[in-house]
C-alpha cells in the first residue's frame, strides 16, 4: 500500500513539494512517520491511547526536524470538522477507519473529504465487501466462507465505494487490491526469506484485472474536484 500510495501522490503532486497530510485513525503510525521522513507535515488522529503511545514512543527516535513535522490529536475519526477547517490538507489517509463498526460510515467519509484543499488526493483502505468470503474459503473455514457471502449491508464493495466518493466530492481516481496472495498468512509471521519476490508479485496483482477484484482489501485513491 506505500508504494501505490507513494505512486498516486508523485504523479499528482510537484516534486520536492512539501504536502499537509492529514492521518485519520493512524493507528501506530506507520504510514505517518514514512511520510514525516519523507519531508512532508503530518498531523494524526487517533483515539486509541496505546496506539498513541507507540507512534510517541517511535518518532522519539527520530531527528529533530522529523519530529518537528509532526503532530497529533487525540481524538475520534469523525470529528475532524472539530479539529480543522475545510481545505486544510492536501493528502488525507483513512486506512482502516470503516473496517470497525462505525456509525454513518458515509458521514464519516464526507467529513474526511472536506479536509482536502481543491485537487487533494484521499486515501482510503478498506475491506473488500466483494470478495468477503475468500479468506475463509481458503483456509478451509466453508461454514465461515458460506456465511461471508452474505455480507452485512454497511460492507464497502468497488461499486458502492465509488458512488460514495462522487457524492461526498472525490471521486475516484483510480483503485488497487492489497494482499490478494497473501491475505491467509497468520498474524506476527515471520517475513519470508524472498519478501522482496513475494511485495513484488503483490504489487503486480494489486494493479491487475481479475487479482485485484479479489484482495482482501481495496485501497482507493479519490480526488477532491
Amino acid at each position: 500500500m506505500a508504494r501505490q500510495l507513494e505512486e498516486q501522490m508523485v504523479a499528482r503532486f510537484p516534486v520536492g513539494k512539501r504536502l499537509r497530510v492529514l492521518d485519520v485513525g493512524m493507528g501506530r503510525g506507520a504510514q505517518a512517520l514514512r511520510l514525516a521522513r519523507a519531508g512532508h507535515q503530518v498531523t494524526g488522529v487517533e483515539q486509541d491511547a496505546a496506539s498513541i503511545a507507540a507512534v510517541r514512543e517511535a518518532f522519539a527516535g527520530e531527528p529533530e526536524g522529523i519530529r518537528e513535522r509532526m503532530r497529533i490529536i487525540e481524538g475520534q475519526a469523525g470529528d475532524t470538522g472539530v479539529h480543522f477547517l475545510p481545505g486544510s490538507f492536501d493528502v488525507v489517509l483513512c486506512h482502516g477507519v470503516l473496517m470497525d463498526d462505525v456509525e454513518e460510515p458515509d458521514a464519516l467519509l464526507a467529513g474526511v473529504a472536506r479536509m482536502l484543499a481543491p485537487g487533494g488526493m484521499l486515501s482510503l483502505l478498506v475491506r473488500n465487501g466483494d470478495a468477503a468470503a475468500m479468506r475463509a474459503g481458503l483456509s478451509g473455514d466453508w461454514a465461515g466462507a458460506l456465511a461471508a457471502f452474505c455480507p452485512p449491508t454497511a460492507s464497502y464493495g468497488l461499486k458502492r465505494l465509488t458512488s460514495t466518493l462522487a457524492g461526498i466530492g472525490a471521486p475516484l481516481h483510480t483503485w488497487y487490491g492489497v494482499r490478494v496472495f497473501t491475505d491467509t498468512a497468520a498474524d506476527g509471521a515471520v517475513a519470508p526469506d524472498d519478501l522482496d519476490a513475494v511485495l513484488a508479485v503483490e504489487d503486480r496483482a494489486g494493479r491487475t484485472d481479475p487479482y485485484r477484484g479479489v484482495a482482501a482489501l481495496l485501497h482507493l485513491c479519490g480526488v477532491r474536484g
